[in-house]
């Protein structure tokens, strides 16, 4: 039997580099309605929520068919909360509740260009997979971190120190180094024991999911605004669809 799953959209209201990005408007509708829909259109999941902390996010959530059934706690919602905090808590309140879910996604309002396509193929890399503890979205670095350097007073070092036969890799052709690859904010999948029992978000046996084109980019500037603005522009990127009418907070 399928286990059950539910997908977590988490909103909280305090950004401070771009002042309520979640529920600004993006092609039509709130940046937070993609997510929502795409996870509900996936057809994955057996529960859709938002993780909130505020009620006007939670109107807006609900208005393109997620649920909230109850607000996020204020201790584990600022800049610094991790997120093993709110997941755990929000499993707990769900079990409490008397709704168990075996497995959790997180669906990040930033992440606008994931497609419920996107989510499928994700859902059939985690579930064929049963020794795995989770799964996470990433895509191949466009800095590679052996030319990066950390500063100690008034020189700085190579963060990673190691070589390419005799050429440092800070000294290398990019194309002479080996792949390596950043985590994106677009989608995680685990089994919520991971949580509960281990205290981590992803566990040890991590599935990776490499993200094609647009589906990991991800909106926290208003240099990336611009940014996604332009790819709908050009028709470069495309956003789930969506037939709810837009969001009206006079409704």
């Amino acid at each position: 039997m399928k286990p059950r799953a539910v997908a977590f959209i988490p909103a909280r209201s305090g950004s401070k580099r771009l002042p309520n990005k979640n529920i600004r408007p993006l092609g039509g509708h709130p940046m937070l309605a993609y997510s929502v829909r795409a996870a509900i259109d996936s057809g994955v999941f057996d529960s859709v929520i938002c993780a909130t902390d505020s009620e006007l996010y939670a109107d807006v959530a609900r208005h393109y068919g997620a649920e909230v059934p109850f607000l996020r706690a204020a201790e584990i919602s600022d800049d610094k909360s991790p997120d093993i905090e709110w997941v755990v808590w929000m499993l707990n309140k769900l079990r409490e509740s008397g709704r168990e879910f075996e497995i959790f996604s997180i669906l990040r309002p930033t992440s606008p260009f994931r497609l419920p396509d996107t989510i499928r193929r994700a859902w059939s890399l985690f579930t064929d997979d049963p020794r795995a503890d989770s799964l996470r979205a990433i895509e191949k670095c466009k800095q590679h971190p052996g030319k990066m350097w950390v500063i100690r007073g008034k020189r700085m070092l190579p963060l990673l120190p190691f070589n390419n036969g005799s050429t440092p890799w800070h000294s290398s052709q990019y194309a002479a180094l080996p792949e390596m690859y950043a985590q994106d904010a677009s989608l995680e999948i685990a089994w919520s024991r991971v949580p509960l029992e281990q205290n981590s978000i992803a566990g040890e046996a991590i599935i990776p999911f490499v993200s094609q084109g647009y589906e990991g980019f991800d909106i926290n500037e208003l240099e990336d605004w611009w940014m996604a603005e332009r790819l709908l522009d050009t028709q470069s990127a495309i956003l789930p669809n969506i037939s709810i009418q837009p969001y009206n907070p006079v409704e």
